[in-house]
């Protein structure tokens, strides 16, 4: 079997293993791959095919890293979904305890589940204003 296939075939498998996971760490190495593959099929022999993978994977990195932390970064307003949700004042509209799994606030005019952040054992009473520290699935984590 010719190099460039061996190249191709792990940058195809590198590509999806980037597309299941949840972080930007395969991509480069696809990168990386996928110009090796090219390299060998231009004539360039095994250690110009490494160097090549080498450089081009180091550069993926030197380019995707910096985006990646920018959107992992990204302030507040400009946050969507449930991440939007975070540091912003809720009311407690039934009372959280977390020991009974009980409690409820309105949160940007939604009603969500909430519980205590900080204490299992913590009680706050309906009316009190909170903030929401994180929120978990369709609940709202809070604290006074």
């Amino acid at each position: 079997m010719d190099a460039w296939v061996l190249w191709l075939i792990a940058a195809v498998i590198l590509a999806v293993g980037e597309i299941i996971g949840p972080s930007f760490f395969l991509a480069p190495f696809a990168i990386g791959a996928t110009g090796a593959a090219a390299a060998d099929l231009v004539g360039a022999d095994v250690p110009i095919q490494v160097i090549v993978f080498a450089l081009l994977t180091a550069g993926s990195f030197a380019f995707i890293r910096p985006v990646a932390r920018r959107h992992l970064r990204t302030p507040p307003q400009l946050r969507t979904n449930t991440a939007a949700l975070v540091g912003r004042t809720a009311i407690v509209l039934d009372r959280i305890d977390n020991d009974h799994e009980v409690g409820t606030v309105r949160l940007e005019g939604e009603v969500w589940t909430a519980r205590a952040y900080d204490d299992s054992d913590r009680v706050i009473e309906a009316g009190t204003r909170v903030q929401v520290i994180e929120i978990r699935g369709a609940t709202a984590l809070v604290s006074e």
